[in-house]
């Protein structure tokens, strides 16, 4: 039977790092990198007789995610001990949320191929990250152990299964962080696995009311790598299911370089864990007053915006949708189009410009926009320059690429580069003389009826001026020329 006569059934639990200074039960710093060992104190170590104190601000930030992804806010939450053993785990267990989170409920809206889809919530918790085992450091193969990570201040955002495609699973994920990064709870950088997820995976027949066995797929931290994580489990199960075999509930790792999961360990279920209240730790009492406040203060979300940018803006909801995929990006745009002028046609220029040519410069250099040299006013002044004719649309790039890299000013870099676009139609008319004249068999034909030879001639006079005729009279003096 066909991998098609089957349906996948995807639930994601997402672990999100919050953007707070400090730990989640000591001062230590959350700042990623570091040598090894250095963000750590008694209390992150798990040293004997060292206590918890609770940072108010990991409350506040998960309050803040709750309310804007439609959770109930649970006025009395309590930490728990989730007991294992494994190598970067200091104390033997990781202080987390069980039976009484600090958020249940909610929903993830995200859209695929022009549809919208919801994704239902169980639950959010606080926890504690772990640290990381590093292997092979030194000559003789041996691992060690870095801590800086173990405290970090996490949430995890448990979803229903209620995603069936790892397309659907990619967009949720997607629409996912960028609420987070709106919110400013979380930077969204799962290079540096601030944002990860573990896939819950099954298959049952189409038709079928029963959910199959689940297999856990952990820490995922890219798009691409959780959709071949999922297209691979799915496979393998349905695989399992035609020759007869049980699909056995366990949790997976995925091996990116192989493109393929493997079995990592037989699953436990809550009670393997031995949860119990945290005895250091007082119930979380989140006051009404401080929900309203909270409330009160949550910015437009992602989809909000996006909506606003198509209705006011006039932008497409493609366009809309990767402007607000990251909230910094939306930010810059919005400082830029105030820099440059209201009103449709100058929001789709610098979107233009946002999304293609800084989105491809970013990428190379792997700058966030805080960083960008090429500012919001800066690219407003490369606008006005293509406006008034100074520059043409290659001049502008190679402007736009100059003052990413360096800071410098638009006109500058026009002057520097010698990057003007000549205007003058004594000159532009002897670029379009010599054109013609060197190419009299597609003359004849373009005045036989191939008026797509144009864009031929055009190329041609563009290269005789190096680039720098300005094509609205070009395109006027060739037409007057060929007779049309």
């Amino acid at each position: 039977m066909p991998i098609s006569d089957f349906q996948v059934v995807i639930g994601l639990e997402v672990h999100a790092q919050l953007l707070t200074a400090s730990k989640i039960f000591c001062g230590c710093s959350t700042a990623f990198g570091g040598a090894p060992n250095a963000h750590t104190c008694p209390v992150c170590l798990g040293l004997p007789g060292a206590l918890p104190a609770l940072n108010r601000s990991v409350v506040e930030m998960a309050v803040r995610t709750g309310l804007a992804l439609g959770c109930e806010i649970r006025p009395k939450s309590v930490f728990a001990r989730k007991n294992y053993f494994y190598p970067d785990l200091p104390k033997g267990y990781q202080i987390s949320q069980y039976e009484l989170p600090i958020c249940e409920g909610g929903e993830v809206t995200f859209t695929l191929d022009g549809r919208d889809h919801t994704a239902r919530l169980v639950r959010i918790h606080m926890e504690e990250d772990a640290g990381k085992n590093v292997h092979d450091v030194s000559a003789d193969g041996s691992s060690g152990v870095d801590l800086n990570r173990a405290g970090v201040p996490l949430v995890e955002i448990v979803s229903r299964p209620d995603l069936r495609s790892a397309e659907e699973a990619v967009e949720y994920l997607k629409a996912l962080r960028a609420i987070l990064m709106a919110l400013g709870v979380n930077d969204g950088n799962m290079q540096e696995g601030s944002l990860r997820c573990d896939a819950n995976v099954s298959v049952m027949r189409k038709g079928a009311s029963e959910l199959g066995t689940r297999c856990e797929i952990k820490n995922m931290n890219s798009f691409r790598f959780l959709k071949q994580a999922i297209e691979f489990e799915a496979r393998r199960q349905v695989e399992l299911i035609e020759a007869g075999e049980p699909v056995v509930q366990e949790t997976r790792l995925f091996d990116p370089d192989r493109g393929e999961t493997r079995s990592m360990r037989s699953k436990e279920e809550a009670h393997d864990y031995r949860y119990f209240p945290e005895p250091d730790l007082p119930p979380v009492i989140v006051e009404a007053a401080l929900v309203e406040r909270l409330r009160a203060a949550l910015p437009e979300l992602p989809r909000a915006k996006a909506e606003r940018y198509q209705r006011s803006l006039g932008l497409s909801a493609q366009d809309a949708g990767n402007l607000v995929a990251d909230a910094a990006v939306s930010a810059w745009f919005d400082a830029a189009l105030a820099a440059y002028g209201a009103g449709p046609e100058a929001a789709k220029k610098v979107a233009n410009w946002v999304i293609g040519e800084l989105a491809r410069l970013a990428n190379e250099t792997g700058e966030a926009p805080a960083t960008w040299k090429l500012t919001p006013a800066r690219l407003a002044a490369v606008l006005r320059l293509i406006d008034a004719g100074t520059i043409g649309g290659p001049g502008a790039k190679q402007v736009v690429e100059e003052v990413f890299r360096t800071g410098a000013e638009p006109d500058a870099v026009v002057k520097a580069k010698g990057l003007a676009q000549v205007s003058d139609e004594g000159a532009i008319e002897a670029a379009v003389d010599k054109v013609l004249a060197a190419n009299p068999g597609e003359v004849e034909k373009y005045r036989g009826g191939r008026k797509n030879l144009v864009g031929f001639f055009v190329g041609q006079v563009m290269k005789e001026m190096r680039g720098k005729g300005n094509p609205a009279v070009v395109n006027a003096l060739l037409r007057r020329k060929l007779g049309d």
